[in-house]
């Protein structure tokens, strides 16, 4: 949903079992900042979460995720 063009992430931060990824992008003149949180053990992601804002950037994800998925739905038939 995020990746591609205008796709960048601005900040990382590590430690032995996690990671913490800021990232920004803009879609539709809304600039989204957001984090990906992962934590890894024995080279495996066992937990990872995601982070956006503003309020109106989370809005607008959850618009275009919603089109995509029904759209999956009717290319299943």
């Amino acid at each position: 949903m995020l990746g591609g063009e205008g796709f960048k992430y601005v900040g990382e931060w590590r430690s032995d079992d996690g990671a913490v990824l800021e990232y920004v992008k803009e879609i539709d003149g809304i600039t989204i900042n957001g984090v990906d949180i992962i934590t890894f053990a024995d080279g495996k992601i066992t937990h990872f979460k995601v982070m956006v804002r503003p309020l109106k950037a989370m809005n607008l994800l959850h618009q275009l995720m919603g089109a995509q998925l029904a759209n999956a739905q009717l290319a299943k038939g």
